[in-house]
Parts: C-alpha cells; sequence; structure tokens
C-alpha cells in the first residue's frame, strides 16, 4: 500500500469516526479528541488508540464497537484493533475549536 493510499484511508476512517457520539455528549469522539493514534498498515489492517473523557464511562462498550464496525466497514480496511489508553489523560485541551464552541468552552 503506497503513502498516498494510505493518507486517503486515513481521511475516511476520520469522516467516519466524526459519526461516533458519546451518546451524553453532543459532539463526535474525533472533535472531543478521544482519538489518539490511527495507523494503517500495510496489509489493511488499523490501529486505533482511543480514549475516554472518564474511565468509567458508562457507554464505553458501545462506542468502542461502533467505532470498530464503522471503520471495518471501510474499503480496504481488513481489520480494526481498537485500543484503549488512559495516557495522556484526556481534558478539555483536547478538543476541537468546534468542539469547544459547541459545549460552550470558549
Amino acid at each position: 500500500m503506497t503513502q498516498e493510499e494510505k493518507t486517503k484511508i486515513e481521511e475516511r476512517i476520520v469522516d467516519v469516526l466524526r459519526t461516533v457520539y458519546d451518546p451524553e455528549i453532543p459532539v463526535n469522539i474525533y472533535d472531543l479528541g478521544l482519538i489518539y493514534k490511527v495507523d494503517v498498515k500495510d496489509d489493511g489492517d488499523v490501529d486505533l488508540d482511543m480514549t475516554f473523557t472518564a474511565p468509567s464511562c458508562p457507554a464505553a462498550e458501545f462506542m468502542l464497537e461502533d467505532v470498530r464496525q464503522k471503520v471495518e466497514g471501510l474499503e480496504g480496511i481488513k481489520c480494526c484493533n481498537v485500543n484503549i489508553v488512559f495516557e495522556p489523560v484526556w481534558d478539555q485541551s483536547m478538543m476541537s475549536e468546534e468542539a469547544r464552541v459547541e459545549l460552550g468552552f470558549d
């Protein structure tokens, strides 16, 4: 897989991640800053590092499965491995400008 192909797949992954929401927050997980890493491998596997706004997030399993299914549904993706990480600890500074405005932080 060429770097150009990987970049296009990464862009499609970001687009699909913007359709995943924490049911308690009206902003998608990508703009919330919950996605720490997107790594597309040459064989079509994807490694994602993501976190939650709180370690005891009640919607964690739902969001994890939603991410996995949507990413694996993209053309060119064989498998999506979602790694839940808590380092660095998520905070509001990780949100996009749009997310901060939507939530009234700016």
